[in-house]
C-alpha cells in the first residue's frame, strides 16, 4: 500500500499535530501580516508602508495566461523580484508578459518544451501558472534544476501528480530550497483568527462541517467543442472543463473551500460518499458541474460539500466559496467573499466582511515567497498541505461520478493516472 502523503506519524497524537499546526499557523500569519507590499490591502486593515530591498529575487515565469500575467503584475508591484524569462505555450502570450515587464527577446520562450528553457535562464525561483496537468513535471524540472518554486492551486490533477508533489515538496526541503502553493483563504486575517479559535475549542466539540462552491454564469469556463488538437483548450480556462488537464470543477476551483477546511482543522476527510451531474448547455469536457458529497473525518464528523459551478438564476450568492463549522458551543465560518466569524460560546468573534481577496491573498503570498527565500526558511508547509486539499478534492469529484463510496486510502491504491492527449501541439 502507498503511504499516505502527509499522514500524520502513528506517534503524533491528533491533540500534538493540532497543537503544532496551530503555532506554526500563528507565526505564519504574523508574517504575513508584516510583509504585506505597498499597494495590498489587509481585509480591515491599512495600507503597509512601502519596503526596501537588499536583494532582488529572479524569477522565470512559466504561463502567461490571466493568471500568470496577474502573478508578474503583482511581483513587480512588489518590488522583490527581477522577472528575467518567461514561457508560454503560444509565443504572443510570452511577448506580451515580456514587452510589460522588460524582459529580452531571447529570453521569451514558447512551446510545450519552453518551461526548460525558463530553469536554465539563470533564474533562482520559478512560478508556475499553466493547466494543473504540466505541475508535476514543471515542478519536478524545477527542483532538479536546484530552484525555489512558486505554483498555483492545484499542484496535480491525479493521485500520482498529488504525490509527486509531495516527495518534491521535501526534496525541496532537503535542497535548501522554498516549495510554496499560493492559497488566498488562509492569507486574510479575519479567517486567520477564526481558524486559531476554532483550534482553540471556540466551538466545543464538532458536530458538522458545510462548504461550497457556487459559480454563477462562469463565462470564463466555457467549454468549446474539441478540435483536431486541444490547442484552443489551453486558453481562458477552458482546459477547467476536463478532468486530466484541469482537475475538472471540483479539484480547479472548490478546491479553495476543501483546502480552507483542511487548513483550519489540520487533517484531511477518511472516506466519501454522494452523487453528481452534467448540466451546463453545450458541454464537451468531461468535468461534473454540480455535486452533493458527503465526507467523513477519522473521528466521525460530519463534512457535506455542496457545489455547482454553472448556476443561470438568481438563487443564493453570485460566487461562494466558504465553508461552515457547528460544533455544540458555536459556529464559525471562513470564506473567500463574505464574512468570517466565530458565534456565540465564550470565543465570540464579529470577524468582518472579506473584500479583494484574489490580489490581495497573491500579494501577501509573494511577500511571504520571498521572504522565505531570502531568510532561508525551507520548512514548505503549504506543498505538503496541498498534497492533502488535491486528494481530498479528488476523492470528492471521483465519489460524485462513480456514484459509489470511497475511503481516501482506496483512492490512494487505485492511483489512477489521468493522460491528456498532446499529438499535434508544437514541442
Amino acid at each position: 500500500m502507498m503511504p499516505r502523503a502527509n499522514a500524520v506519524p502513528p506517534d503524533v497524537t491528533r491533540r500534538r499535530f493540532l497543537t503544532s499546526a496551530a503555532g506554526g499557523l500563528v507565526a505564519a500569519s504574523g508574517a504575513a501580516r508584516a510583509s504585506v507590499p505597498q499597494g495590498a490591502q489587509a481585509t480591515g486593515a491599512p495600507d503597509a508602508p512601502p519596503r526596501a530591498f537588499d536583494r532582488k529575487v529572479k524569477v522565470g515565469l512559466v504561463g502567461c495566461g490571466g493568471r500568470g500575467s496577474k502573478i508578474a503584475k503583482l511581483m513587480m508591484e512588489f518590488g522583490g523580484y527581477e522577472l528575467v524569462a518567461v514561457a508560454d505555450y503560444f509565443q504572443g502570450r510570452a511577448d506580451t508578459t515580456g514587452d510589460a515587464h522588460g524582459v529580452p527577446d531571447g529570453k521569451r520562450f514558447s512551446g510545450l518544451s519552453g518551461f526548460r528553457r525558463v530553469m536554465e535562464s539563470g533564474a533562482e525561483a520559478v512560478v508556475l501558472e499553466t493547466p494543473p496537468y504540466f505541475f508535476p513535471e514543471h515542478a519536478a524540472a524545477a527542483v532538479e534544476a536546484g530552484l525555489h518554486v512558486y505554483m498555483a492551486k492545484p499542484v496535480a490533477v491525479d493521485v500520482p501528480g498529488a504525490i509527486r508533489i509531495g516527495e518534491l515538496g521535501r526534496a525541496s526541503s532537503s535542497k535548501s530550497r522554498v516549495f510554496f502553493v499560493d492559497y488566498q483563504i488562509p492569507t486574510d486575517p479575519h479567517n486567520i483568527e477564526v481558524a486559531r479559535r476554532i483550534r482553540d475549542g471556540a466551538l466545543g466539540k464538532m458536530q458538522m462541517v458545510l462548504s461550497s462552491g457556487f459559480k454563477k454564469g462562469n463565462p470564463g469556463f466555457k467549454d468549446k467543442p474539441v478540435g483536431e488538437t486541444i490547442e484552443d483548450r489551453l486558453t481562458d480556462l477552458v482546459w477547467v472543463n476536463d478532468d486530466a488537464m484541469g482537475g475538472g470543477y471540483t479539484v480547479n476551483y472548490d478546491i479553495h473551500a476543501i483546502d480552507g477546511v483542511i487548513w483550519a482543522l489540520g487533517k484531511r476527510p477518511v472516506a466519501a460518499e454522494g452523487c453528481g451531474g452534467r448540466f451546463r448547455q453545450g458541454a464537451h469536457g468531461d468535468s461534473l458541474d454540480t455535486s452533493f458529497v458527503t465526507l467523513r473525518f477519522d473521528d466521525g464528523v460530519l463534512w457535506n460539500h455542496t457545489s455547482i459551478t454553472h448556476r443561470l438564476n438568481d438563487w443564493g450568492p453570485e460566487d461562494s466559496l466558504a465553508a461552515e463549522f457547528l460544533g455544540e458551543e458555536a459556529a464559525a465560518r471562513i470564506s473567500y467573499w463574505g464574512k468570517a466569524y466565530v458565534r456565540g460560546g465564550a470565543m465570540h468573534f464579529p470577524g468582518g466582511e472579506i473584500v479583494g481577496l484574489y490580489d490581495s491573498g497573491i500579494r501577501r503570498n509573494l511577500a511571504e515567497f520571498y521572504d522565505k527565500v531570502v531568510a532561508g526558511d525551507f520548512g514548505n508547509g503549504t506543498a505538503q498541505r496541498s498534497v492533502d486539499c488535491t486528494l481530498a478534492s479528488i476523492l470528492v469529484r471521483e465519489v460524485a461520478r462513480r456514484g459509489t463510496p470511497m475511503t481516501i486510502d482506496a483512492l490512494i491504491r487505485e492511483n489512477r493516472r489521468l493522460e491528456v492527449n498532446l499529438k499535434g501541439l508544437r514541442a
